[in-house]
């Protein structure tokens, strides 16, 4: 429910946060499985000589269990709580919220299915649950199909954190086109960065990190395009941008986080480890797995700062002005 005030006591709502922090660490966190699912099916459809099965595996266990995470946070925001399940009594098309209720629910078999068909010989030999080895032996053939229907749900699921927030029209800094594809870079970016951290072996490594690379590029030209689509808009999206470029603003920091911290700084860490690199013919040296490590965590604290800031930010203003 969206709930838009307009008045002038500023004793009775001094500010009003219908979301808070929950929300945000749900829209993280859902990003991020996105991202994950997206990632570790192009590893396993990325040719056989270069397939890293020592993390493809691990990450897709790792993906629904972070979905799952959010989904908590989100239940906590949630004052009734038992309402959830009117989502699954019927279908809205031109809701947000029965499209993202419908998604999460096809989108965990299908992350279940495809972590039981991608668990290597040596994993299932120590699962001492026959029932299990035996499903996992079941999707095993179908692994390529269940990869690719991953991509795609994979981008579905990181692409709908951001609709999530653009249909409200009630909050001018939310209700933005460019919010989803924002998310979503942001989303895949996050999912890269954690296949860099998990990734055993250097080849892995280096191509998620060119990887990451474009990703973090496309996520700063999507970045201005959000600010900038706000900044030819009309007075109330104008003013909602606007915290984030005064330097008396609270908000201000945030803007310093998303630009320097999240997208930046690890832009180049990444671009200065490959430039000394060159063709990585050498096995990587140990200052080198530091760089990108480090330039892999500063991505996914930038991911969560765009949560956040975005989240808050976008509560401070509505079409009748400041909250």
């Amino acid at each position: 429910m969206e709930l838009n005030i307009v008045g002038a006591n500023a004793i009775t709502y001094p500010a009003m946060h219908v979301w808070d922090w929950r929300v945000a660490i749900y829209l993280f966190l859902g990003g991020l499985s996105g991202g994950l699912m997206t990632m570790s099916a192009i590893n396993y459809l990325r040719p056989k000589k270069n397939f890293d099965s020592s993390c493809s595996w691990q990450i897709t266990l790792l993906a629904p269990i972070l979905l799952s995470i959010g989904l908590f946070f989100l239940n906590l925001d949630l004052e009734r709580k038992l309402n959830a399940f009117w989502f699954y009594l019927a279908f809205k098309p031109v809701s947000p919220m029965s499209w993202g209720a419908w998604i999460v629910l096809f989108i965990y078999p299908l992350m279940i299915l495809y972590a039981l068909a991608a668990l290597p010989k040596e994993v299932k030999a120590g699962i001492k649950n026959r029932s299990l080895r035996n499903a996992s032996d079941a999707m095993q053939p179908h692994l390529l199909k269940l990869a690719k229907a991953n991509v795609i749900a994979g981008i579905l699921l990181a692409i709908y954190t951001g609709i999530l927030l653009s249909t409200l029209v009630a909050r001018p800094l939310w209700n933005s086109a460019i919010l989803p594809v924002l998310f979503l870079t942001s989303g895949m970016s996050a999912g890269a960065a954690v296949m860099i951290i998990v990734a055993k072996t250097k080849e892995t490594k280096l191509f998620f990190t060119k990887v990451d690379i474009w990703l973090i590029v496309a996520e700063l030209i999507v970045l201005l395009l959000f600010f900038y689509g706000h900044y030819v808009g009309d007075a109330a999206h104008r003013q909602a941008i606007m915290p984030f470029f005064s330097s008396s603003h609270e908000f201000f920091p945030y803007f310093l986080s998303i630009v320097v911290l999240g997208v930046c700084l690890p832009l180049a860490i990444v671009l200065k480890f490959l430039e000394v690199t060159g063709e990585h013919t050498e096995e990587l040296t140990t200052s080198g797995l530091l760089l990108m490590n480090a330039s892999a965590v500063l991505v996914l604290i930038g991911g969560a700062v765009i949560r956040f800031a975005v989240v808050y930010a976008g509560q401070l203003s509505g079409y009748g002005g400041y909250m």
